[in-house]
């Protein structure tokens, strides 16, 4: 990327003209200039907490949404102005912007301020230049980064080591700026949202891993190229002291790191598995078949851990059987329970094609109805459709924004293979039709394959509404086990 020469601020401070190429910048920095934080979700809300409480006397801009104006006026602020237009006039006032993850700095918006020196910087890039010591084991992919990460935490403190669950995962990482006494390790998750902001920060990670780099989230970062070269920024650009890379993904194994020390997983050299045993090398270590991980792509994901550990200078093999303890994350493969002979499994993360995939490969002996579809976002389903015709559940029930579109590419195959196929408008219609199509056998199986965004708020709240859907009680499934420091 192109860099435009910055103009100051005041003192040494400076900005720079592209919304990416932001450099290092720590909290006392943004004492005496003028500050912005844009977003009012949860990472917007811990930004602010520690901007006041590092720097109480200085004035804040809030961009938020019209019908978060009311809940930010109560907090009584009268440094705080709210603003609910975060348009390209308003942005460019401020010399920073802190922002939230979800919003992209590829919009009109953030590229018009940025064009104008207004310098971006998110949560995660704060925390990082605030904490240039801590021991850091980063986690990034397309999928497996939310249960790899926790997975991870378990095991460290099950052999007595305090860690820190944090991250895209749900707690972000300003909400434990200050914590005392520290964790001896930090197992974080990274979306692609956030990778960036860790090189931004100037500081290292100690460990970062790779799952998998494949398609997703192209509404944000504009395209596919940028998506890929966004997620690897924290193993190009933040250039970690070793880098756990999954050597079954061609993307990852062609990175050129020179300045980490490289680690694969998943090859025969490294953490791997044969059949459903652990291997490290050609030493058998550990038989995952017990394990309450769903799938063969999550025991897998158990390797990257033991790399992890292992890079850590500790005994991975000694940990691994701690795994069988390991509590599955909500969302994720989750069953629910049975119904009526119905068997309900909520995967309400599944955001791309590969993850329904995947998610139907773990029932392939059953009889299965897969509801699929949601926020159409460009992902390509044609290599989906193609894949049933070798792989078909019994039924796929297709909804949301591009349901029709799954529908059409589905139709073809459907009329020659024989596996039934139906349209609906919602998850309700769809989880009803699903259910009468099994005729109260098989598992209804929630893998949309594409985000929830329209209909719901989040992947969380559609798979609370799955489970309710389904009889059950939402509150019973969504809380993820071990956030925070433990």
């Amino acid at each position: 990327m192109t860099s435009i020469a910055c103009r100051p601020l005041s003192g040494n401070a400076c900005v720079r003209n592209s919304p990416l190429d932001i450099g290092p910048i720590g909290i006392s920095l943004l004492d005496g200039l003028r500050v912005a934080l844009w977003g009012w979700g949860r990472e917007g809300r811990a930004a602010y907490r520690v901007l006041r409480r590092r720097l109480p006397t200085l004035p804040l801009t809030l961009f938020c949404s019209a019908g978060e104006v009311e809940e930010a006026r109560a907090l009584g602020d009268a440094l705080l102005t709210i603003d609910s237009d975060a348009s390209v006039e308003h942005l460019s006032r401020f010399d920073v912007v802190v922002k939230s993850p979800g919003i992209s700095p590829y919009g009109p918006e953030a590229v018009g301020a940025a064009q104008r020196g207004t310098r971006f910087i998110g949560g995660t890039a704060l925390w990082f230049a605030e904490n240039p010591d801590a021991r850091t084991i980063c986690v990034t992919g397309t999928k497996g980064k939310s249960t790899t990460t926790a997975l991870l935490a378990h095991l460290l403190r099950a052999g007595g080591h305090r860690t820190a669950l944090c991250g895209n995962i749900g707690m972000p990482l300003l909400e434990l700026l200050d914590v005392q006494p520290m964790p001896e390790f930090w197992a974080i998750e990274l979306s692609s949202y956030q990778t960036r902001d860790v090189a931004a920060s100037g500081v290292s990670p100690e460990i970062a891993v790779a799952t998998n780099v494949f398609p997703e989230h192209l509404d944000w970062h504009g395209s596919e190229t940028r998506y890929v070269e966004d997620k690897l920024a924290l193993f190009v650009d933040a250039k970690p002291r070793i880098a756990i890379l999954n050597e079954s993904d061609r993307t990852l194994v062609a990175l050129d790191l020179p300045g980490s020390e490289v680690v694969f997983f998943g090859g025969p050299a490294g953490w791997h598995l044969r059949g459903d045993v652990v291997h490290r090398g050609e030493q058998a270590v550990f038989d995952t078949s017990g394990l309450p991980l769903p799938g063969r792509h999550n025991r897998g994901n158990l390797c990257a851990v033991l790399a992890a550990i292992e890079a850590l200078g500790l005994d991975a093999a000694a940990l691994a059987p701690h795994a069988a303890s390991f509590q599955p994350l909500p969302h994720r493969l989750q069953t629910l329970g049975t119904r009526d002979g119905i068997v309900y499994v909520n995967d309400s993360i599944s955001t791309t094609p590969h993850a329904s995939l995947a998610a139907l490969d773990c029932f392939r002996t059953q009889r299965v109805a897969l509801l699929v579809g949601g926020h159409d976002r460009g992902i390509d389903w044609t290599g989906f459709a193609e894949a049933m015709r070798t792989q078909a559940p019994a039924a796929i029930v297709t909804l949301g924004q591009n349901g029709p579109k799954i529908h059409a590419l589905l139709a073809p195959v459907a009329a020659a293979t024989g596996f039934a196929l139906a349209e609906t408008g919602n998850l309700h219609e769809a989880v009803a039709t699903a259910c009468d199509l099994l005729g109260g056998d098989g598992v209804v199986l929630l893998s949309p394959g594409a985000p929830s965004f329209g209909a719901y708020r989040d992947y969380t709240e559609r798979g609370r509404h799955f489970a309710m859907l389904a009889g059950f009680d939402p509150e019973t499934i969504t809380a993820i086990p071990g956030l925070g420091i433990g």
